[in-house]
């Protein structure tokens, strides 16, 4: 076990008055947990559980209370249901601070939601309603809000019909020259296509995170470090792959470097990717290099595991600094060796 992260460098003031403006755009889900769950009942039976929650969720909705816990200023982006779910939703995102005037509210189907029974371990199978996301689309898109944005996150990509492909590389496009940073980030590989999908969207994306399992399968490869490369060939700018309790790999015009994950306690890994997307923004958007933001999101994503469901994390930047700072990293750091790549191999994990 390596030792706790020093971060009497970084410009935590600069951290705290950000307040960046964000628009967290696309999936918007109501998990459902309960935990501990080691097996199902079967036929009428029933197993006494410790806890059952609702909570908001999805790759932008979880996002969007992450980032708002953080000091940002988010406009949620999304479709939902006319249903009692959805007005959950948006209740739950008021009394984050979130400006849900972004939603879309349809009748044509639910609002999407997920049943998640949590392991012991802090594993998570779901059963999931695809909903309301199956629909949203450019029309959705509050598209005069788009200026004086500091960063644009588009959560779901290759799992939004309506807006994988052409339209969101409009929105991206049309965003980063609004001036904002654009962010994305998948969820699960929902479509066979979904590297021709994503090609479009690439080359305006300035930071691609999607977690290892999401990267292997939709650039069709065998490492973290051959799909960050893909990715960063289709035009991402920077890609940062999720690789959970190993940490996450980092490419960019400086190469391939790898960051080790906190060691903490597991009740519920549900939103951790939600909030690692979260913080890494905040803090790029605060003027961190990407290594410190990361190492930051890798802090808000270790908090978010602590409890059940995605808004179990980070309550404010001065606990996630904290827990950056005093908890210790699970691993030393990997370098990501590549024998047939020798130009790739991974700087020294901390330089800039």
């Amino acid at each position: 076990m390596s030792a706790a992260f020093d971060a009497a460098a970084l410009d935590v003031d600069a951290l705290v008055a950000a307040r960046p403006r964000v628009a967290s755009v696309g999936i918007y889900i109501v998990d459902v947990l309960g935990r501990p769950v080691s097996a199902l009942p079967v036929g009428q039976g029933s197993h006494p559980l410790d806890e059952i929650r609702m909570t908001p969720a999805g790759t932008a909705g979880g996002t969007a209370v992450d980032l708002a816990r953080l000091g940002a200023q988010v406009l949620a982006v999304g479709a939902i249901g006319v249903d009692a779910l959805g007005d959950f939703l948006l209740d739950s995102l008021r009394r984050e601070d979130v400006d849900v005037s972004g939603l879309t509210r349809t009748d044509a189907v639910q609002t999407s939601a997920t049943i998640l029974p949590i392991h012991p371990d802090g594993s998570r199978p779901a059963w999931h309603v695809r909903g309301a996301n199956a629909l949203f689309g450019t029309e959705h898109v509050p598209w005069d809000r788009l200026d004086g944005l500091d960063a644009l996150h588009l959560g779901g990509l290759t799992a939004l019909p309506a807006m994988d492909g052409a339209p969101a590389a409009e929105l991206l496009e049309r965003a980063r020259a609004a001036g904002a940073m654009t962010t994305a980030d998948c969820l699960g590989v929902k479509r066979p296509d979904a590297i021709d999908v994503l090609a479009q969207a690439l080359p305006h994306v300035d930071l691609f995170m999607p977690n290892e399992g999401e990267a292997l399968a939709i650039a069709g490869v065998s490492t973290a470090a051959e799909a960050a490369r893909r990715f960063r060939e289709l035009g991402a700018a920077r890609v940062i792959v999720k690789r959970g309790g190993d940490g996450c790999l980092i490419a960019d015009d400086e190469g391939l470097r790898t960051l080790p994950a906190h060691d903490a306690p597991v009740v519920d890994t549900t939103g951790c990717g939600d909030a690692f997307c979260a913080g890494t923004i905040v803090a790029r958007c605060a003027g961190w290099s990407i290594d410190d933001a990361a190492r930051f999101g890798g802090a808000t994503a270790g908090l978010t595991m602590r409890g059940l469901g995605s808004d179990a994390g980070a309550r404010t930047v001065g606990e996630a600094v904290a827990y950056m700072t005093d908890n210790p990293y699970r691993t030393a750091p990997i370098v990501p060796g590549d024998p047939t790549r020798g130009d790739l191999a991974a700087r020294p994990v901390g330089s800039a």
